[in-house]
C-alpha cells in the first residue's frame, strides 16, 4: 500500500470513523420522545429551562443553540439528532486517542530497546508493519466503543450522556497529548483543565475521570513547586468556566421559566440542585445494593461488547502491562474507581454510568487487537487484510446489538402521552406520577409543542418538593390558589427536612395528604379531576391518599376519573392508536399492560350498567391491538 494512502489514513482515520458511526446511528434514532427523561430535556433545551439535579447547564445551552438552527424537523428529532452528533464526535476523538496512545507507547518501547542495541533490526522489520497496525487497531477499537450498546443508546435520543460521553473522550485525548508532549511549559494543562471544566458543567460524573488527570499529571509533572503552579493556572481556568456556566441556574430561574426545576435562584436552592441532593438518598445504601450492581455490571458486558472484543481487552491489558506499566496502571486504576463508585448508585438505569469504564474496555481492546493483528503479520499491502478487522467489529454488533437499541420505530410513548391527555376534557387536572412514561413527555407536547395546554399534569411525587409548587403556579396558578394556606404549612414543615435539620415527619405527611385531598376538592366540580392507575393501584390501595368524602373513582381511558354519586359516567371509546414496537421492553411493557387493565377495568364498569354492547367495543379494542394482554375470563367470555 502507498505511503501516501497510508497517510491520508492516519490524517482522515478518526472523521471517517466518527463520520461511518454516525450514519449507523441515523439508522436507529428515535423520530420522537422516548421513556424516561427525554421529554424533559428536549422541552428544557427548546425553552431554556432548568432540568432536573445538577441543571445540566452547558447541555441546555448548546442544545438550545442548536435547536435555533432551521432544520426541517421538529424540536424533539433535532435534539435526538445533536445527541448523535455528540457521540460520533466523541468516537472521533477517541480514535485519536488511542492512535496517539499506541504511537507513543511503541515509541517508547523503540527507545528502550535502542538503549539495549536492539532497536535497529526491530523497525527494519516491523516499522512498515506497526504503522498500518496502530491505524487499524484505533479504528477497529473506535467502533468497538461506538457499537457498544450503552454508548449506542445515547446516540438515540435526547440524553445528558452523549454530550458527556463527548466530554470523556476530550478529555482523554487533551490528558494523553500533553503527556506524551515533549515540551514544558506553564500552561500546557490549560486545555485539560477547559475541557475538565466544560466536563463538570454538564454532568457531575466527570469526577470519574479524576485519578486518570491526577495519575498523568504527577506522573509527568512530579509533586514540586512548578507542577503546584500548573494547578493553581489550571484553575484560574476551571474554576471561573464552571462559575460562568452554572450562573446561567439562577439568571434564567428568575425569570421563572416554564420548566424551573428546584428554583435554582438563591444559594440555597443552587447548592441543593447542583448538588443532587435529592437523589443522594440511592448513593451508597448498602453492601448488598453495591454487590448487586457490580453483578449486573459484569454479567453485562458481554451484552455491552462481544466475546471478541473481551477477548483482545483482555489481551490488551496483559500486553499494556507489558509495554507501559505506568498507562496500565492509570487506566486500570481509574477503570476500577468509575466502575466501583458507579456500582454504589442504586438506581434502576444505571448503565450510563459505566459509560467512562466502556471506553476503557475499548482501549484495552485496541492494545489486543495490535497485538493479535501484529502477531498475525497483517500486511499493509493486502487490502483485505487491512479493512477486514474494522468490518468484522461493524457488522457484528449491527447483526447481534442493532436490535436491542434501534428507536427508530418508537411512538409508544408520543401516542400514549397524547391519546392519554387527549382522553380528557378542556382544563382537566391530571394527577400520576408515571415520570418515565408519560409525564415526562407531556412537558414536551405541552411546552414545546403547545399540545392541549388547557390540561394540568401534576406529579404526586414532586408535590414533595418545595420548588414544585412555584412551577405549578408558574403555569397553571388557578389550581393552587385556594390551598395558599395549606401549601405554606406543608412548606413551613417541609424546611427544616430539605436543610438536613430536625423535623416532624408525620406533621410533614400530614399535609403532604392534606394537599393530596384538596387538590381535588378545591378544583371539583369546576374542572374534571383524573388519577393515575398506579395512584390508584399503590397509594390508594394502602391507605395514603384518599378522596373527599362523597366522590369516588371510575375506570375512563386511560385514567380514573373522579364523579359524584353512582349514576352511570359515559367515557370515551378507545378510538386511539399506540404504536408498539415488535421489542417492546419494560418502559412500553408497561404501557401495554396500563393500557390492557384500564380497558378491562372500564369494560367491567361497562357490564355493571348492563351496557354489553359498548363493553364489547373495549374489549375488541383489547384483542385488536393488545393481543398478547390476558383478558379476565368473565369478561372474556363475552367477546369468544
Amino acid at each position: 500500500m502507498p505511503d501516501k494512502f497510508i497517510s491520508l489514513l492516519e490524517r482522515y482515520s478518526a472523521p471517517l470513523t466518527a463520520v461511518i458511526s454516525f450514519i449507523i446511528y441515523l439508522f436507529t434514532i428515535a423520530p420522537g420522545v422516548i421513556q424516561i427523561d427525554s421529554g424533559e430535556l428536549a422541552a428544557v433545551q427548546s425553552t431554556l429551562g432548568i432540568a432536573h439535579p445538577t441543571g445540566y447547564p452547558l447541555f441546555t445551552i448548546t442544545g438550545y443553540l442548536f435547536l435555533l438552527l432551521p432544520l426541517p424537523f421538529t424540536k424533539i428529532f433535532s435534539a435526538n439528532l445533536l445527541a448523535a452528533i455528540w457521540c460520533s464526535a466523541g468516537i472521533g476523538f477517541f480514535v485519536k486517542t488511542v492512535q496517539m496512545l499506541l504511537t507513543n507507547i511503541l515509541t517508547e518501547l523503540a527507545a528502550e530497546k535502542k538503549s539495549k542495541n536492539k532497536k535497529q533490526k526491530i523497525v527494519e522489520t516491523a516499522a512498515p508493519v506497526s504503522s498500518i497496525v496502530i491505524l487499524i487497531s484505533s479504528i477497529t477499537a473506535g467502533f468497538i466503543l461506538a457499537l457498544n450498546k450503552t454508548y449506542w443508546m445515547q446516540s438515540n435520543s435526547v440524553e445528558v450522556y452523549s454530550l458527556q460521553a463527548f466530554l470523556f473522550s476530550l478529555i482523554l485525548f487533551a490528558s494523553i497529548k500533553i503527556y506524551y508532549s515533549k515540551e514544558d511549559k506553564l500552561n500546557d494543562w490549560i486545555y485539560a483543565a477547559l475541557f475538565f471544566a466544560l466536563g463538570f458543567s454538564n454532568h457531575m460524573t466527570t469526577f470519574l475521570i479524576i485519578p486518570f488527570i491526577a495519575i498523568l499529571f504527577f506522573n509527568k509533572e512530579k509533586f514540586n513547586l512548578r507542577s503546584l503552579k500548573k494547578i493553581g493556572t489550571g484553575l484560574l481556568v476551571f474554576i471561573p468556566v464552571l462559575i460562568l456556566f452554572y450562573s446561567y441556574l439562577p439568571l434564567r430561574a428568575s425569570a421563572n421559566p416554564a420548566i424551573n426545576w428546584g428554583s435554582p435562584v438563591n444559594w440555597e436552592n443552587i447548592f441543593r440542585h447542583v448538588s443532587g441532593r435529592q437523589y443522594q438518598v440511592w448513593l451508597f445504601v448498602s453492601a448488598d445494593s453495591a454487590k448487586r450492581q457490580l453483578i449486573y455490571f459484569l454479567e453485562n458486558l458481554p451484552a455491552e461488547f462481544s466475546y471478541l472484543s473481551l477477548l483482545f481487552a483482555a489481551v490488551g491489558s496483559f500486553q499494556l502491562f507489558k509495554l507501559s506499566k505506568k498507562m496500565f496502571w492509570t487506566l486500570l486504576v481509574t477503570f476500577v474507581f468509575a466502575a466501583g463508585y458507579s456500582i454504589n448508585y442504586d438506581i434502576v438505569d444505571i448503565d450510563s454510568y459505566f459509560l467512562l469504564p466502556y471506553m476503557i474496555v475499548s482501549i484495552f481492546a485496541a492494545l489486543g487487537i495490535y497485538k493479535i493483528a501484529d502477531y498475525l503479520h497483517l500486511k499493509s499491502a493486502n487490502l483485505v487484510q487491512l479493512f477486514s478487522v474494522p468490518i468484522i467489529f461493524v457488522i457484528t454488533p449491527i447483526v447481534v446489538t442493532s436490535g436491542k437499541v434501534d428507536q427508530s420505530g418508537q411512538f409508544t410513548f408520543e401516542d400514549y402521552t397524547k391519546s392519554l391527555i387527549n382522553s380528557t376534557e378542556k382544563n382537566s387536572i391530571i394527577f400520576s406520577y408515571q415520570w418515565d412514561y408519560f409525564v415526562s413527555s407531556s412537558y414536551y407536547f405541552q411546552h414545546v409543542e403547545n399540545f392541549r395546554k388547557d390540561v394540568t399534569v401534576i406529579d404526586k411525587e414532586l408535590l414533595r418538593r418545595s420548588w414544585y409548587y412555584n412551577q405549578i403556579k408558574t403555569n397553571h396558578s388557578e389550581v393552587i390558589e385556594k390551598l395558599e394556606p395549606d401549601i405554606n404549612n406543608f412548606l413551613n414543615a417541609l424546611k427544616p427536612f430539605e436543610r438536613d435539620e430536625k423535623f416532624d415527619p408525620d406533621l410533614l405527611e400530614k399535609y403532604y395528604r392534606t394537599i393530596m385531598t384538596k387538590l381535588i376538592s378545591e378544583n371539583y366540580p369546576q374542572r374534571n379531576y383524573y388519577i393515575g392507575f398506579e395512584l390508584v393501584q399503590n397509594e390508594m390501595q394502602r391507605g395514603e391518599f384518599s378522596l373527599p368524602e362523597g366522590l369516588q373513582l371510575i375506570p375512563h381511558l386511560f385514567l380514573y376519573k373522579v364523579v359524584s354519586g353512582n349514576d352511570y359516567a359515559e367515557a370515551p371509546l378507545p378510538n386511539f392508536t399506540i404504536r408498539f414496537p415488535k421489542e417492546r421492553g419494560k418502559y412500553a411493557n408497561f404501557i401495554y399492560t396500563v393500557v390492557g387493565n384500564m380497558l378491562a377495568e372500564r369494560a367491567a364498569y361497562e357490564l355493571r350498567f348492563n351496557k354489553i354492547d359498548r363493553a364489547k367495543i373495549y374489549l375488541e379494542k383489547i384483542k385488536k391491538d393488545l393481543p398478547e394482554y390476558q383478558i379476565p375470563a368473565q369478561l372474556a367470555q363475552i367477546v369468544n
